[in-house]
């Protein structure tokens, strides 16, 4: 078994189920849990649950949450002192933004956005070329860094023993980048990367005040709302919606498309879904050759139809 490092990602006190499957790719290897300047008491559990043998509480000197300098230099350090040899996270926002540091900071090379991978070979599987084709990358270094695309991995239970290790670093905080403030917006959403379940409105949706119509049905499944490039073209929908090729890549565990006449633009950015539904009044639509279900019918009326079930 490798020494196997997997940052953990923490949202209100729980641990993200995206982490949940990086814990399980790590599954067989001798699993360590980085926690950063988080209580790890009271995720000991949970992460025990899912094959932590040891959870790490790294703090270090300084405000480490307004820094992802220090934190990459923190996450750095405990790789060195506990000799990891391999280290996972999620390809979220904060994934990728640490991820990158640590490999500069180490001079190691990194492989982003995975669907699948293999630890003990140091091989990792990722798409190319906008999701036609996949392609398997292979580490020659003694050292595995890796980030997997939230939702591909399915997470199953591991029980291991959870030991909590108190890590304190005095590394110094290189003072390239802080955050002064966080703003979030008035109604708390699901991140699209990470929403187990997206509804995504494309052109057909002819008006921004008809994402209702979405967020209605979205809110009684626990989704995220999504967008299509041509409606974000449109000024129907902001880019942060957008899912595609230009807009963000996602893998839900469901992806309801409504009105989306899927392009092979739109396609890369949702192909790995684990169902694909789609809703268009256009029965010769692309999007019902890539679908696992689909419904030919106008969208204001099926999902209406869909929500009034729902709420039954």
């Amino acid at each position: 078994m490798s020494k196997t490092g997997v940052l953990i990602e923490i949202d209100n006190i729980e641990v993200k189920d995206t982490t949940l499957g990086v814990l399980t790719a790590a599954a067989g290897e001798e699993i360590y849990a980085l926690v950063l300047d988080n209580d790890a008491a009271k995720v000991k559990d949970k992460l025990a649950l899912y094959g932590a043998e040891h959870i790490i509480s790294i703090t270090a000197t300084g405000d480490v949450a307004a820094s992802p300098d220090l934190q990459a230099q923190s996450i750095a350090a405990a790789i060195k002192e506990y000799d990891l040899k391999a280290v996972l996270g999620t390809a979220s926002s904060t994934g990728k933004d640490l991820f990158a540091r640590i490999a500069s900071i180490m001079d190691e090379p990194l492989v982003s956005d995975c669907v699948e991978v293999n630890i003990a070979e140091k091989k990792a599987k990722k798409s190319h070329f906008s999701g036609k084709t996949f392609a398997d990358l292979k580490i020659n270094g003694d050292f595995f860094l890796c980030t997997i695309r939230p939702n591909s991995i399915e997470p199953a239970e591991a029980p291991a023993a959870g030991n909590i290790i108190e890590f304190n670093t005095d590394v110094k905080d290189p003072g390239f980048i802080k955050i002064i403030e966080t703003k979030k917006g008035g109604k708390e959403k699901l991140d699209l990367t990470e929403a187990p379940v997206i509804i995504t409105g494309g052109r057909a949706i002819r008006a921004a005040e008809n994402y209702k119509m979405l967020e209605e049905c979205a809110d009684l499944i626990g989704a995220a709302v999504g967008a299509s490039r041509a409606a974000v073209d449109a000024g129907f929908a902001p880019h942060s919606m957008q899912v595609g090729q230009t807009g963000k890549t996602v893998s839900p565990k469901l992806y309801i498309a409504c009105g989306v006449s899927g392009a092979v633009q739109h396609f890369a950015g949702m192909k790995t879904s684990k169902v694909i539904v789609a809703i268009n009044e256009d029965k010769d639509a692309p999007i019902f050759g890539k679908c696992d279900y689909g419904i030919v019918g106008d969208i204001f009326e099926v999902v209406p139809a869909i929500t009034s079930k729902l709420k039954e």
